[in-house]
This record gives C-alpha cells, sequence and structure tokens, in this order.
C-alpha cells in the first residue's frame, strides 16, 4: 500500500504542481502564453485521455503490476527530459510523456482488492483516492514556493525523486498478478478512441482563444464526437474490445462515471479561477497577491480531502458508496455557490472553499468504491481507467469553461463562474442519487460470457 500510495502522491503533485510556474516558464525559455499553457496542462492532458484507457486494458490482460512498472519507467524518462528541456518544443513533448501517469490511478486502485482483507478494501481505496485531491493543494503551496525562490527545473526534480521511489518499492513489494492473457489487442477502437477524445479535448482547448463558434472548433468537436460514437459501433462487435461498453452504458458503472465528470468540472474550475483572482492585479479586480499566497489560500480545503476519504471508506464499507456519492456532489455545489456568493478576500476563498474539499474527498473515495462493487475483478483496472477519463475530461471541460467565462471580466466572471459550477455540482448529485439504485453491501455476482458487470 506504501508503494502504491507513493505513486499515486507522485501522480497528484505533479498534476498540478506546475499551475503556478506557467509564467515563470513562459520567460524561462522565451515563448508566449498559449506554448506556456500546452506544456503545463494541455499536453498531459490530452495524452493522459489517449493513453490511461490503454494501459488499464493493458493491465486487466498482463497484469496491473507489470504494467504499472512499465508506466513508472516511462513517467521517470518524461520527468527527466522535462528536468533537461532546453526548449518548450522539448518540454512540451516531455510532458504530454508524462500523461501516462494518470494510468497509475486505475492500475493502483486495481490492485488493492488483490493485497488487502476484504474488510480493509474500502478503506485503503478512500486513502488512495484521498491522496490525488489533497496532493494537488498541497502541491499548489509547493509548486508556489519553488518557482517563487529557485527554478521551475526544480518542480521536476523533485517529482524525479517521487517517482523513483514509487517505482523502486513497486518492484520490490507489490504483488505480482496473472493478469488474463487471452484475448488480442483493438488497434482501430484504440486509434479512434484517441482521434474522439483529442477532438473534443482540442476544442476545449482552443475554445477561448479561437471562439467557441469559430469554424475550428467545431470542426475538433464534431469530428471528436464522431470518432467516439464509431468507437462505440467498433467495440460493441469487436471480440476483444479495448473497453467493454457494458462498463460504460450500465447503469451503477455508468452513475460513477457521471459523477467523476461532475466533479472533476467543479474542481478544475475552482483550481484554476482561485489562484486567478488571487494573483491577478487589483486593477483587474484580483488581489494582487504571490504564487505561494495562491497555494496557502487553497492548502485548507485540500488538506480537507484525506480525512474525508479516510471517513467516507467506513460509510461505504456500511452503507454502500450512493450517500458519499451524492453528499459529496452536494458539498461541492454548496462550495461553490458560496466561493459565487463571498469572494471579496484572500480568507474568504480559503473558508468558502472548505466544502469542496470535504466533497472531493467523499465523491473521489466512492468512485472506486462503486465500481469495486459493481464490476469484475478482472476489468477493475479498465472500468477504473474509464472513470479517470471521465474526470480528467470534466476537468478539461470546468478549467476552459472557467476561462472562458472570466475572459472579458475578473470581476464579473468569478461567481457566474461558480454559479455555474454550482448547477452543474448540484444536477450531479441529484442524478446520482435517483439513479445509482445502491443496494448496501450486496454480495456481487459474475455473469457469464462477456458481460463483466456484477448486477
Amino acid at each position: 500500500m506504501t508503494a502504491l500510495a507513493l505513486g499515486v502522491l507522485s501522480y497528484g503533485l505533479m498534476q498540478t504542481m506546475l499551475v503556478p510556474a506557467i509564467g515563470i516558464i513562459q520567460g524561462g525559455l522565451h515563448t508566449g502564453a498559449t506554448a506556456a499553457t500546452w506544456a503545463v496542462m494541455s499536453a498531459p492532458l490530452l495524452s493522459s485521455a489517449i493513453l490511461t484507457p490503454v494501459a488499464s486494458r493493458l493491465g486487466d490482460r498482463f497484469g496491473r503490476r507489470r504494467v504499472l512498472l512499465w508506466v513508472l519507467v516511462a513517467y521517470l524518462a518524461a520527468t527527466i527530459l522535462a528536468m533537461a528541456a532546453p526548449d518548450i518544443g522539448v518540454l512540451i513533448a516531455a510532458r504530454a510523456g508524462q500523461g501516462i501517469s494518470l494510468a497509475i490511478l486505475p492500475l493502483a486502485f486495481g490492485t488493492v482488492p488483490s493485497i488487502l482483507p476484504a474488510e480493509r478494501v474500502h478503506g485503503g481505496l478512500g486513502l488512495l483516492s484521498g491522496l490525488v485531491g489533497g496532493a494537488a493543494g498541497i502541491a499548489l503551496v509547493c509548486g508556489g514556493l519553488i518557482v517563487d525562490h529557485g527554478s521551475w527545473r526544480w518542480l521536476f526534480v523533485v517529482g524525479a525523486l517521487l517517482v523513483a521511489a514509487a517505482l523502486i518499492l513497486t518492484y520490490r513489494y507489490v504483488p505480482a498478478d496473472d493478469g488474463q492473457p487471452a484475448g488480442g489487442s483493438d488497434p482501430i477502437g484504440t486509434a479512434l478512441l484517441a482521434a474522439g477524445l483529442a477532438g473534443i479535448l482540442l476544442a476545449l482547448t482552443v475554445g477561448p482563444s479561437n471562439g467557441w463558434f469559430s469554424p475550428a472548433v467545431w470542426i475538433l468537436f464534431l469530428g471528436g464526437l464522431s470518432a467516439l460514437t464509431g468507437f462505440a459501433a467498433v467495440e460493441r462487435r469487436s471480440r476483444h474490445p479495448l473497453i467493454d461498453m457494458e462498463l460504460v452504458l450500465h447503469r451503477p458503472v455508468g452513475i460513477a462515471h457521471l459523477a467523476a465528470f461532475v466533479l472533476g468540472t467543479v474542481q478544475f474550475m475552482y483550481y484554476v479561477l482561485v489562484p486567478r483572482l488571487t494573483e491577478s492585479p487589483r486593477a483587474t479586480g484580483g488581489f494582487g497577491d504571490s504564487v505561494t499566497v495562491a497555494g496557502l489560500v487553497m492548502l485548507p480545503s485540500t488538506l480537507l480531502v484525506l480525512p474525508a476519504g479516510a471517513l467516507a471508506g467506513r460509510v461505504i464499507a456500511q452503507r454502500g458508496s450512493r450517500s458519499p456519492l451524492t453528499v459529496g456532489l452536494l458539498l461541492a455545489a454548496i462550495g461553490a455557490a458560496m466561493l459565487a456568493s463571498v469572494h471579496g478576500r484572500p480568507w474568504q476563498l480559503a473558508l468558502c472553499a472548505l466544502p469542496i474539499g470535504i466533497g472531493t474527498g467523499l465523491v473521489m473515495a466512492a468512485l472506486p468504491a462503486q465500481i469495486h462493487r459493481t464490476v469484475d475483478p478482472a476489468r477493475a483496472a479498465t472500468a477504473n481507467g474509464i472513470n479517470t477519463i471521465a474526470r480528467t475530461i470534466g476537468g478539461a471541460v470546468g478549467s476552459q469553461l472557467g476561462a472562458a467565462v472570466v475572459l472579458n471580466s475578473l470581476g464579473a466572471g468569478f461567481p457566474a463562474a461558480f454559479w455555474i459550477a454550482t448547477a452543474v455540482g448540484a444536477g450531479g448529485a441529484a442524478t446520482v442519487f435517483a439513479g445509482s439504485g445502491d443496494r448496501g453491501n450486496d454480495r456481487r455476482t459474475t455473469e457469464p460470457a462477456r458481460v463483466t458487470v456484477r448486477r
């Protein structure tokens, strides 16, 4: 568990530690704001959306430990390349390589049931889930301190040390699993999935700068949607699908994916807009503080993620996952409403965001638990990979939507963006409550043939 936790922690830290460094990287590598943003956020987001379901499927087929080790090796190599990047092009390529790190989450979640007793599985899943959200906030503080007092390259030094430690501990302590090597590959499905996700995420990335109704954005969006439609049709007919569509469309699993998308939307809107309000000059409606202060504003909320996840693990073991999912999304919506209403001082931002931290911990712990209780263990990594991608896409929607709303006016756009987040969170909570159909601690049954969802 320590080895898995360290791998998850390395992902959580590198996910947001570079966010305060966008301006520093832009100046240090003599590039524009768009290229710097691609290096920090867009490149790893796009590559992770493509690589994670592939790595998850490989983990189910060939063994999660084996694939996790290769993921960590690739992650470490990309981190070292980023540390030594001589120009922005190399840095963007290295950050795209770091996108493979997202696959650590489904592989680690899928491994927990095989290394812990049944009564401790939910607690283990809650621990790993809490680390994802908690590490993100701590990373903002650490990233701010490093870029305020040293070179941005030290961010990758810290990341490389964590990844190397996770690699060594995983090799030494995580037990091997056999997987299910029978079955072929799915190159057509993989290509369609990559094209679909890339098209939609690129549309969300370039929308604020090119205009949401520009031809380029609509071509990317419609092309991505068409590719995903084709992917669904191919997967239903494939003998060895990359993703069994039952893992997407079956209601108990689909509810988990919806909750992940909603959480990602609210969470990343918070990650993008609160630092922007804190760091922007007073003349534009911000507070004019440093990146370290922005990280400190977000720290109280993120420190609550881990204990909330631990609490959710106990609730899930006794009552099932519907309550933490519903309450967590509702708390995230309440926090967004509080931020929309009260945001005149940095301390008010820190206080109003506390429900978002608690809600994040509850939902992040409940997501893998919901999958664990409804999906065959042989497909757990694949299902968790889909769930992780749902949260990633939600994060892309939230960050780009938030950036678009505040594009012309930070003062007016900030509350408008969080009222949108409130509606998204509340709608997600209502849908989860009405549609999850959680039955507590039912014994699960494995269905025959290719149907891998437990009813």
